[in-house]
């Protein structure tokens, strides 16, 4: 099993993660860390997901506030449930 996280997650409040690793396959157990206080969880991802591209981590639907960093970066345009990619297919920004 790994010790290097393949999903980042920046504050407790957000509810999608990051993948920092290249080739994250579907069903992987994933290592997540929490850097706003290092600690770490573990949450199977549901699709091949890119580096870089986001993951739910609870489940979301149509209309629900994306959080990342702390902050609302979009919304939902479509559903996510927990372990799914999320990406612009399934979430828009509120500028336009």
């Amino acid at each position: 099993m790994s010790k290097e996280p393949h999903l980042l997650v920046h504050d407790r409040k957000d509810n999608v993660g990051v993948v920092v690793v290249e080739n994250l396959a579907a069903g992987t157990d994933m290592l997540c860390r929490i850097t706003e206080d290092n600690s770490t969880f573990h949450l199977k991802v549901l699709d091949d997901v890119p580096i870089g591209h986001k993951v739910a981590l609870v489940d979301l639907s149509e209309g629900d506030t994306a959080i990342k960093y702390g902050e609302d970066i979009g919304r939902m345009v479509g559903p996510a449930p927990k372990g799914k990619h999320v990406h612009v297919h399934n979430l828009k920004t509120k500028r336009w």
